[in-house]
């Protein structure tokens, strides 16, 4: 078997599992974040449900650590509330992020499982652990039963050879894939990279790798832990640590050999974390601002080498560079070694351990016409904020704040680039489940949306993320969508959006599905789902189905068709052309008819 299959067959009690198979696996470590945890609890109390093992519970205040969102203020107050009525252990706003609290306290190790709030949760591939981010059902679920249905996902591997140029990072590595493989090749994969360079990465190189499957598709990218992670792993858990790896003839949907010596020291171009190009194409392009931190960037060898840059060294005139470390350990680690001074010393703004700029609450957003250069993992439009975002690594951003443009760090100036002159409480609201009995075959009038890799920020933004009331959710739905931003204006009720690949990219956002709801809308049908966004519809009620091929429909905007959820026969009723797409599985149909994962008729 693969690591995924071997750790999904350790947690579901069977010898053996195979792709496509769906089993009930246990949760070893459950989080909810700030933002998301408000619904979780809602979620429990109104389905009178009680917390299964609270020693395996947390919840992980990093999207908003200073607390400066009156919403976010009020959903943290009323977790703290239910936590300190269950008896559950907070990382509160000093901690940091919780998938490196997750590793760094010990709370996972090798071979289990954990699932969290987070999109990035599948972080915990950097120590061989499978770590899945969910929606706010999923996690109540989670926390009242102790384990959640999942379909055992193929496997891809990579195989790297060859050794880097001098000045390729780890998250250069990462970016140089994303390159070759796209937001989409690898979607719904368990992706494993093996090879002799990465037998030598550090735990902060695999955690930075790790960090962008979900920007790959991927279900999560896999390490087998060398000594080095395992020694770490018992000493922060202080149990015993056993390596997880794949055996000698697992078997893979794909296997790819890649050249290292081939990868340049690269950007992601704003908009798409896939749009990489070197930075030698972009070197030059005037910045305003750099971010350096993240739960990809925020560690505490990424704030050494940055430290090494800066020191000595002036941020460039106008240029505002952020700093903002993972978590409370690294942050009070670059205290006793001197670093946050040279930080300061260069002109820098450090700021509380945490999320940072991927949340609309904290430090790194950016203002429009704003350009950034960050360590973070997304520059989806509108996603740190209305500016344009390039991704790179630490060192390229600190080279580039002392610059003041895009540049590598041999290529700094002696003098940087100038700018030219005249250029409320515990108000959440959770959705009532549909009770009635529902239909398995649907008609509606079409909306077509030919795109590929719409993520959740386009479908709804995260500066409405606090927002908990599915009234309210409706008139934001594709507010970030180019060219149909008027949307919810012209959508009517009983209408199905059809698109293309990887819809629902992104983050673990329920919203981005509970607004299609809102909106009266009764399907989704796309190539294929991000896939976080296909368990949130599967565990809202909300039918979703996946294609291969609509040509034969020839579909027009505003065309009515009728989809029968249990063959997945779909038609044109406008000129009788029909097809079977995929239908519904009995997990989908049971959940589809129940209403909601947690309502049991």
């Amino acid at each position: 078997m693969t690591i995924i299959e071997k750790i999904i067959a350790k947690h579901c009690g069977k010898a053996t599992v195979t792709p496509g198979e769906i089993v009930d696996i246990t949760i070893d470590a459950r989080l909810a974040r700030d933002f998301g945890g408000a619904n979780v609890v809602k979620n429990i109390e109104r389905n009178g449900l009680e917390v299964d093992d609270q020693s395996k519970t947390f919840f992980t205040f990093d999207c908003n650590p200073t607390g400066s969102d009156q919403k976010y203020a009020a959903n943290q107050q009323y977790c703290r509330e239910f936590a300190r009525n269950q008896g559950i252990h907070i990382y509160d706003i000093n901690s940091g992020i919780g998938t490196h609290l997750a590793i760094d306290q010990g709370l996972v190790i090798p071979g289990d499982t954990l699932v969290s709030t987070d999109s990035h949760a599948n972080i915990l591939g950097a120590i061989g652990c499978f770590g899945q981010g969910m929606g706010d059902r999923d996690i109540a679920a989670a926390w009242s039963a102790g384990s959640v249905w999942f379909k055992v996902p193929e496997s891809v591997r990579l195989h790297l050879i060859g050794e880097p140029e001098e000045g390729i990072t780890a998250k250069d590595i990462v970016l140089n894939l994303l390159r070759k493989f796209g937001a989409n090749t690898l979607l719904g994969y368990a992706v494993e990279i093996t090879g002799h360079f990465v037998d030598e990465l550090s735990l902060d190189d695999r955690i930075t790798i790790s960090s962008m499957g979900t920007e790959m598709g991927a279900i999560a990218v896999f390490f087998t832990p060398s000594d080095e992670i395992l020694d770490y792993c018992k000493e922060r858990s202080g149990k015993e640590v056993a390596a997880i790896k794949a055996d000698p003839h697992a078997i893979y949907a794909m296997s790819y050999e890649i050249n290292l010596a081939y990868f340049d020291i690269a950007v992601a171009r704003p908009g798409k974390p896939h749009d990489v190009v070197r930075v030698k194409d972009v070197e030059g392009v005037k910045i305003d601002s750099v971010f350096i931190g993240s739960c990809t960037n925020g560690r505490i060898s990424d704030m050494r080498r940055v430290a090494r840059i800066l020191e000595n060294r002036k941020v460039a005139p106008g240029v505002v560079l952020k700093i903002v470390p993972a978590t409370d350990e690294v942050w009070n680690a670059c205290l006793q070694e001197g670093l946050i001074k040279i930080f300061k010393d260069a002109g820098a703004f450090v700021g509380n351990a945490g999320c940072a700029g991927c949340a609309a609450g904290q430090i790194g957003q950016n203002g429009p016409g704003e350009v950034t250069v960050s360590t973070g993992n997304r520059n989806f439009a509108g996603k740190q904020g209305k500016g344009d975002v390039y991704l790179a690594s630490p060192e390229t951003a600190a080279a580039s704040a002392i610059a003041g443009h895009i540049t590598t760090i041999e290529d700094i100036p002696k003098e940087p680039t100038l700018f030219e002159i005249g250029v409320v409480g515990h108000d959440v609201v959770i959705n009532d489940v549909d009770q009635q009995e529902r239909p398995t075959v649907l008609e509606g009038k079409v909306w077509i949306i030919d795109q590929d890799n719409i993520d959740t920020d386009m479908i709804f933004h995260n500066q409405h993320l606090a927002i908990t009331d599915m009234d309210e959710m409706g008139k934001y739905t594709f507010g970030n969508l180019v060219g149909w931003e008027d949307y919810a204006s012209k959508s009517t009720v009983g209408d199905i959006v059809i698109t293309g690949k990887n819809f629902g990219a992104g983050s673990s956002r329920q919203q981005a599905v509970d607004c299609f709801k809102a909106l009266g809308n009764i399907a989704i049908i796309a190539q294929s789902f991000g896939a976080i966004y296909q368990r949130n519809a599967i565990n809202a009620g909300f039918p979703i189905l996946e294609y291969d091929d609509l040509s034969t429909l020839e579909l027009k905007d505003r065309d009515l068709i009728r989809i029968d959820l249990t063959t997945g026969l779909v038609t044109n009723l406008n000129n009788g052309k029909e097809l079977c797409i995929h239908a519904f599985s009995k997990v989908q149909m049971d959940i589809y008819q129940r209403g909601d994962l947690l309502f049991t008729p």
